[in-house]
């Protein structure tokens, strides 16, 4: 299963745009709320989503999926069911997926160690143990670690989830038909 967390203060586009492309390229992801099941996003639009987070129990999951803003990623980083979900995906080598600011997430907690990574400029200091990329590059895949910039590469961080999980084929379908080029 595919999950995104959602926090209170999250960056909607991060987390809709990716959501969106997931679930139209046939993609089931359950987006999990921290603290309840209506999170409200850094600009103050409520996303209801389909679990909370004390009903998350997957000990395999195939993705985790953690879209950025503030004080969005500060929740995510605090959360102890994230941080048990980001365990369960690494021990099961599953993907680790994060936008914006929250690849601090991961690499606060050595998940980034060896690995290209890219974040939000200011949170470089945070990928502890990554290589970051040439300038200009905004979505990195490196493995089973994608992340991305912010939210104006929204859409092309969600094309490079589909593309991990279902294929240069589907991304390149999906980017055509919402007219991503």
């Amino acid at each position: 299963m595919i999950y995104m967390f959602l926090a209170n203060g999250f960056e909607e586009v991060e987390a809709l745009a990716p959501l969106d492309l997931l679930r139209r390229a046939g993609c089931t992801v359950t987006t999990v709320g921290i603290g309840g099941d209506t999170i409200l996003g850094a600009h103050g639009i409520p996303v209801q989503a389909d679990i909370p987070d004390t009903m998350f129990r997957d000990a395999k999951p195939e993705m985790i999926i953690l879209p950025g803003g503030m004080p969005g990623t500060r929740h995510l980083d605090e959360s102890r069911t994230v941080d048990a979900a980001l365990r369960a995906a690494v021990a099961s080598d599953a993907y680790l997926a994060a936008i914006c600011t929250a690849p601090s997430v991961l690499g606060k907690r050595g998940y980034l160690k060896g690995k290209t990574a890219v974040c939000f400029p200011g949170f470089e200091d945070q990928l502890l143990g990554a290589t970051l990329p040439a300038a200009g590059v905004r979505v990195v895949t490196d493995g089973k670690l994608i992340t991305a910039a912010g939210m104006g590469v929204a859409l092309e961080f969600g094309l490079a989830l589909v593309r991990v999980l279902k294929g240069d084929e589907t991304a390149e379908k999906l980017r055509t038909a919402v007219l991503a080029d």
